[in-house]
Parts: structure tokens; sequence; C-alpha cells
């Protein structure tokens, strides 16, 4: 084995304590066991259970008090997993294809006013090149558009265009992408600045799609859009995600605050550095950097500069 080679085992290594455990690895050595998925699956059922909760509370009504109302929160809950799972599901199958020893989704639940963080997969050994790499992390967002714009339109559908009222103060409203300003003027035409549109459970999952896919497709760290980048660009997208870092910590300042904890939860959880493939020469061929310019394009439409407002 040559240096070069040695080094490229050696940085994959430092990224995944349990990089280590490649398929291969598995069958000689018997501490490389493959993780069982009850811990998947417990997740899942308690993620189910608050985004339920979640988004019965948003209807209105406290299940907490009368537990047949958490019905009201199955359109929302529903409609918000099939999203995360969409996702999730992207990337772990891309990853099953390159060969890439990944777990099935995480479910994250959490009480907030959605019912969860999110979910993710852990890749549990180092991606062969570039085109693995754009391949696995375009996946995840590609997928998870492609069910969110559905469930969007039809929630836009159901939903409603009131008069605004004084009773309203004191709330938020929700931020406004380019793809949901083109879908709210075909769906609901225009609407006057006295009016508010009340948003469907489906539509308000559908814009949690929006917003996840955005966050996701972000150039920094191992982000899908880190993967993507670094994909496409190699090892200037150290600048780029330190660009990008810099604009989410103006848009924090200067916008919504929201994009200030962002930015600072990615500065610490994961810096601006994406570890390399193992074959770094390996070029993108011209399917790849289409999806790669794709992906971009789902970036700028989906991106909600201020995600939330007082009313």
């Amino acid at each position: 084995m040559d240096r070069d080679s040695f080094s490229k085992k050696v940085q994959w290594t430092n990224y995944s304590e349990e990089s280590s455990c490649s398929e291969e690895k598995r069958v000689e050595t018997p501490s490389c066991k493959k993780p069982g998925i009850s811990i998947n699956i417990i997740l899942f059922i308690l993620t189910i259970g608050t985004t339920l909760l979640a988004g019965a509370l948003q209807q209105g009504v406290n299940p907490l008090q009368d537990p047949s109302q958490i019905v009201k929160g199955l359109p929302f809950s529903a409609a918000l997993l099939f999203i995360l799972l969409a996702h999730e599901m992207g990337h772990y199958l891309v990853s099953k294809k390159h060969r890439i020893d990944a777990t099935l989704p995480y479910f994250i639940p959490a009480p907030t006013f959605i019912g969860t963080f999110g979910a993710f997969i852990k890749m549990r050994s180092p991606v062969q090149d570039k085109k693995v790499l754009l391949d696995i992390g375009a996946a995840g967002p590609l997928a998870g558009i492609i069910v969110t714009i559905p469930i969007l339109i039809i929630g836009l559908k159901l939903s409603e265009v009131m008069v605004v009222e004084s009773s309203l103060e004191g709330g938020f409203t929700l931020g406004s992408s380019l793809i949901l300003s083109f879908l709210t003027k075909i769906i609901l035409g225009n609407i006057p600045d006295n009016y508010h549109v009340i948003i469907h459970p489906l539509g308000f999952a559908g814009w949690i799609g929006l917003l996840v896919t955005s966050l996701n497709l972000i150039p920094v760290g191992q982000l899908d859009g880190g993967h993507i980048s670094y994909a496409v660009f190699g090892e200037k997208t150290k600048i780029i995600s330190k660009v990008a870092l810099i604009a989410l910590l103006g848009l924090g300042i200067w916008g919504s605050r929201t994009w200030l904890v962002w930015a600072i939860m990615l500065l610490v959880l994961l810096g601006a550095k994406h570890p390399p493939p193992l074959d770094q020469d390996v070029p993108l061929d011209r399917r790849r950097k289409v999806i790669g310019a794709i992906t971009l394009l789902v970036f700028v439409v989906t991106f909600i500069p201020v995600p939330f407002s007082s009313v």
C-alpha cells in the first residue's frame, strides 16, 4: 500500500468512528455486527406520537385532556413524516446502490411545535469517489422535494384566505420562498394586503418540507449541500462553506434570528471542512454535473430568507 492510499484511509477513519466496520470487515470480525433496527422503530413510533400531538395542538385541541382529539393531528403528522422519510430513504437507497454501509433512518421526536427535529441516516463506511458522493448527497433533497410539492399544492388548495383580524396579532406568519410564492399565486390568486392565508396542516407540512430541503442544501460541512459542493468543486468547498456561514450570520443579524442560530449550530457541530472521498481523481460525468445544477436550483427556489415573522 503506498503512502497516498494509506493517508486517504486514515482520513476516512477519522470521518466516522464506525467507518472501519465495512461490509467485508463485518464478515471477518465478530465485533463489527450489523446494527439492529429496534432503536429506529422505537424512535419512529415516538415521533409519530409527538407529531400527532403537535398537529392536534395546531388545530386548537388538547389531546392531553381529550385523547380522542389526537386524530386531528393525523394529516400534519402523516404528511411531515412522509416528507422526512422520502428524504432519508433517498440517501439510504442510493447508499445501498453504491455498496455504502448505511443505517435505516433515525427519526428524532421533540417537544416542539412540529413535534420533531427531523431524521438522519449514518454512513458506516467511506465514500469511494465524487460520483458516489454527489449521488448520495443529491438523492435526499431531490426525493424530498418530489414528495413535498404535491403535498404543498394539496395543502394550499385546502387553505383559506381570510381578512386579517386583530385577534391574530401577537402570532407569527410563515415566510415565503420563490416556489411557494409561485404556487400560492397560481392556486390562490393575488391576495390583497389585508387578507391572510390560513394554511391547512398539509400546507404547513409542505412548508416545512421546503425549509428542510433548503437547510440541507446549504453548502456547509457534511450537510447534503456540502457533499454536493465537494463533489463539484473539491477542496474549494472549504471557501464556499466559509462564505455560506458568513452569509447566514449576516442574515441572522440583519434578517431573521433563525439563521443566526442555525449558523452557530453549523459552525460548532460541522465546521467548514468536508472529508475527501477515497479516490478524488474520478471526475464527474455530464449527468452528475446536471444533477448538481438542479440541486442548486432547488436550493434557490426553496430558500426562505425570513422563515418566521411577527403579525
